[in-house]
């Protein structure tokens, strides 16, 4: 049995990303950059006009001057400007050769003589400089990075039409348990429904992965072994339950006549004990808790940081958010716990009601913390460290998840 870093540390230092493939970067959004761009050209590309205004000589200050013909943005202009013959210009356009200002429409009045400007003007002002964006050769989208609108909108300055990213992690679910039937199934009274194979789609999707369900197996160790070989082509396989102590657990056992090679079996954690990540070939499996809360649990914490590595990212350790803890909580202690519970943006809040055969709680809740082994109680205002649950928040290097 490994610890909670233990295990962290193991996946972090043997799960590598997958291959790479080249899109439009308008289907690039919410995927990972799998090389380094750099800027084509200056931006701005000239110098020009922040304002509606008057492009200006340093001299003219509190004088009056002539104006020429306006230039608006995107015109080529051969205009230059001199002591008492300014310009009228619009924003974004080239600045003309002499202007040394321009002086924003509102600052000027206009008089029968011509334009009168103010008293003071400053160098520069409001004259958006050649490069001060983004400079020819800056390097704007670094490896591993997550494409944003913004990194759209900034290739799409540079005239940057197609990049390479990282391909999508295939994750293949399948769900065991004889006692266990799927949500469109009719079931009997001492049968229930498989929410976790539903979860695990969902959640797998939700962090940028594309999902395949191939079914329910039969509580066969030939049944489950026919699952696992037909699912060899993903990049990563989910199951849950079946690893336990009890009679009709073949799933650990399927796996490891199939060739697995276990990275750890079992992690040291409240709730979820029975974890096991391995990999056969290139394809990672992680088997899962049966009890739907433990499930939850353990892959926002191993799943979650398995993807993160597929996909590539620069920084792929799960990052928790510094708050404070909104009541008192007594907490049994002994074991690394995880607790869940809501998040107002000033403070976490333990659930009343949660425990690991649990549904309805995850639903509630906007994150968990981890208290360590000899935490007893957590006091109002307390710091603690929260995971949360609907926004990934990341590090490129590993950072302490633990509160205590």
């Amino acid at each position: 049995m490994v610890s909670i870093t233990e295990a962290m540390e193991l996946i972090h230092s043997h799960v590598k990303s997958v291959g790479t493939e080249i899109v439009p970067i308008e289907a690039a959004l919410g995927r990972v950059c799998a090389e380094q761009l750099y800027a084509q050209f200056d931006l701005p590309r000239f110098d020009s006009s922040a304002m509606d205004g008057y492009a200006v000589t340093m001299a003219d200050a509190g004088g009056v001057i002539s104006s020429q013909p306006t230039i608006y943005a995107g015109d080529q202009s051969d205009v230059t400007v001199s002591k008492g013959d300014g310009v009228r210009i619009m924003t974004g356009a080239v600045i003309p050769e002499g202007a040394e200002a321009v002086i924003p429409v509102e600052n000027t009045e206009e008089t029968g003589n011509g334009i009168r400007l103010p008293d003071t003007i400053k160098r520069g002002a409001n004259i958006r400089k050649r490069g001060e964006d983004t400079a020819k050769g800056d390097r704007i989208v670094e490896t591993g990075e997550i494409v944003t609108a913004y990194t759209i909108s900034l290739l799409a300055s540079q005239g940057i039409t197609h990049i390479r990213i990282f391909k999508r992690p295939r994750v293949t679910v399948f769900a065991t348990g004889h006692e266990l039937r799927m949500h469109y199934e009719r079931i009997e009274p001492h049968q229930i429904y498989n929410s976790n194979a539903p979860m695990f789609i969902a959640r797998a999707s939700e962090l940028g992965c594309d999902t395949k369900f191939t079914g329910a197996t039969a509580d066969t160790p030939e049944s489950i072994k026919a699952h696992i070989a037909s699912a060899l082509d993903a990049d990563l396989i989910v199951t849950s339950g079946g690893i336990s102590v009890g009679d009709a657990d073949f799933t650990l056992d399927a796996f490891g006549d199939l060739g697995m090679e276990q990275l750890f079996h079992k992690v040291n954690i409240k709730p979820g004990k029975p974890t096991t990540v391995g990999r056969i070939g290139k394809t990672w499996i992680i088997n899962l808790p049966g009890n739907p809360a433990a499930a939850a649990v353990n892959f926002e914490l191993f799943a979650r940081s398995i993807i993160y590595r597929l996909q590539g990212l620069n920084a792929p350790y799960i990052a928790p958010i510094s708050t404070v803890s909104k009541k008192d909580r007594s907490i049994k202690p002994g074991k690394q716990t995880v607790l869940i519970g809501k998040f107002d943006g000033e403070g976490f809040e333990i659930l009343e009601k949660q425990g690991p055969g649990m549904v309805r709680p995850f639903k509630e809740a906007d994150g968990m913390i981890i208290t360590e082994a000899n935490v007893d109680r957590l006091e109002k205002g307390q710091p603690v460290r929260m995971i949360p649950l609907h926004w990934n928040l990341t590090a490129k290097d590993a950072v302490s998840l633990f509160t205590g």
